[in-house]
C-alpha cells in the first residue's frame, strides 16, 4: 500500500502486463524459462483474486538466437526474422507450461500494428481477446516478429502493449523491464533517482531520459514513455517497474508503491484518433496558416485546402501526415485524402475554387475531421 495507507488507484478490473526481452534472460544471456514461471505465478495469484490478466511478451528473438548458437541479438532484419520464427514456439510453450501448472490455459495471439489500424482486423482481434477472457484463458500476445520489419527494430512490444490496453479498455498497464522505473537521468549516470509519479508524460524533459536498454531488447525508456502517453490517454493507469523485484506484478496491481506510476488522464481518447496521433508513422508535413490552426484547435473541423500554405514529403493519399502551424509547431496528425502534389495544388484554394479550376475530384477535404487527431 502507499505510505498513507491508501492504494494508488482502485482495484483494476483488467490488467495488461508487458514483459521485455531483457527480463526473460538468465545470467548467460539466454532465454530463461524460470523467468516465465515467476511471472506466471503472479498472473495466477491475480487470477485467483478475480483479476483477469493479458500478457504481452517479448522474447521470441531472444529465445531464438540461442538456438542458432549466436552470442547476442542479431543486427539485421532477415536474421531477426529467422530467430523469431525459431524462438516463437519455445516462448509460447514456456508460457503455456507455466500457466498449466496453475490450471490456467494460455492462448497465443500474434498481432501487428495493422491489426489496430485496419478496422475489420481490429474488431476481429478485439472479439477474439474478449472471448478468450470470458472463457478463462490467459491471452499471451506477441508482435508477429517472423514477418515484421519496423516492429523488430523499433518497438520491443511497448507500443503493442499500450494498444492492447486501449483495445480492451484495461484499467492498468504494467510494463516490466530491467530498471526499477523512470529515473531522473540515464541509469548509467551516478545519482540517478526514481521518479515515483508522473501526471503528464508529455511534460517530461526527454533530453534527460536514457535511450535503449540492454543488448537483448529493442525498447528503451523513451519508447515506454510514448506507450505510457498512449495508455494514460485511454484512461489506464501505467506502472513501469523492475521485472526482477519479488511480487512486482501483484504489488503493482494492488496499487502499492512500486516503480513509476503514470496517472490515468481524465476522459478516454477515441481509439481511431489514438492510432493516428501516436502510432502511425508520418510520411510528410502539411503547413497551415494561423486561421486554420485556430479552427483545428477548436475541434470538430476538417482541414480544407484554403488553410494550407504548403507541404513537404513524398506522401500518398491515405498516408499519415503532420499538420504544422506557421511557427513549425505540430498542431495535429491526420490521414490525407490527397498525395503531396495534389495538396500543393490545393494550397490556398477554397473548395469551390478547387472544383472550378482543378475538377470535381478536388472537392474533398485535405484531411477529414474523422481522420484527424488534434494534439495538445
Amino acid at each position: 500500500m502507499s505510505g498513507d495507507g491508501t492504494a494508488r488507484f482502485p482495484r483494476p478490473a483488467l490488467v495488461v502486463v508487458k514483459i521485455g526481452s531483457s527480463s526473460l534472460r538468465g545470467a548467460d544471456g539466454r532465454f530463461d524459462r524460470g523467468r516465465v514461471r515467476t511471472l506466471c505465478d503472479q498472473v495466477a495469484r491475480l487470477r485467483a483474486d478475480g483479476v483477469p490478466v493479458v500478457v504481452v511478451t517479448s522474447g521470441a528473438v531472444a529465445a531464438g538466437f540461442g538456438e542458432f548458437g549466436l552470442a547476442r541479438r542479431p543486427g539485421d532484419t532477415a536474421t531477426l526474422q529467422a530467430t523469431a520464427a525459431v524462438g516463437q514456439g519455445a516462448l509460447v510453450h514456456a508460457y503455456r507450461e507455466a500457466l498449466a501448472a496453475h490450471g490456467l490455459v494460455g492462448a497465443q495471439l500474434l498481432l501487428s500494428q495493422d491489426d489496430f489500424v485496419v478496422r475489420r482486423r481490429y474488431l476481429n482481434a478485439r472479439t477474439a481477446l474478449l472471448r478468450l477472457l470470458e472463457l478463462g484463458a490467459v491471452p499471451v500476445i506477441n508482435e508477429n516478429d517472423a514477418i515484421a520489419t519496423e516492429e523488430l527494430v523499433y518497438g520491443d512490444n511497448d507500443h503493442l502493449a499500450a494498444l492492447v490496453a486501449s483495445m480492451l479498455a484495461a484499467d492498468l498497464l504494467v510494463m516490466l523491464s530491467d530498471v526499477e522505473g523512470l529515473l531522473d537521468r540515464p541509469p548509467s549516470e551516478p545519482g540517478a533517482r526514481l521518479i515515483p509519479r508522473v501526471d503528464d508524460p508529455s511534460a517530461l524533459d526527454l533530453t534527460r531520459i536514457g535511450g535503449a536498454g540492454s543488448s537483448v531488447g529493442s525498447g528503451g525508456m523513451r519508447t515506454k514513455l510514448g506507450s505510457a502517453e498512449v495508455a494514460t490517454r485511454t484512461g489506464a493507469h501505467v506502472v513501469v517497474a523492475d521485472a526482477h523485484r519479488p511480487d512486482v506484478l501483484v504489488d503493482a496491481a494492488a496499487g502499492r508503491e512500486v516503480g513509476t506510476w503514470f496517472v490515468a488522464r481524465p476522459g478516454r481518447m477515441e481509439a481511431r484518433r489514438l492510432w493516428i496521433a501516436f502510432v502511425l508513422r508520418t510520411r510528410g508535413r502539411v503547413t497551415v496558416d494561423a486561421g486554420a490552426v485556430g479552427v483545428l484547435r477548436r475541434g470538430s473541423a476538417s482541414l480544407l485546402g484554403v488553410g494550407v500554405t504548403g507541404c513537404d514529403g513524398a506522401f500518398a493519399a491515405g498516408d499519415a501526415v503532420e499538420i504544422v502551424g506557421p511557427d513549425g509547431a505540430v498542431v495535429a496528425r491526420g490521414l490525407t485524402a490527397y498525395d503531396a502534389a495534389d495538396v500543393a495544388r490545393l494550397a490556398g484554394r477554397s473548395t469551390e475554387a478547387a472544383v472550378a479550376e482543378l475538377g470535381p475530384g478536388y472537392g474533398r477535404e485535405v484531411v477529414h475531421r474523422d481522420d484527424l487527431a488534434v494534439l495538445d
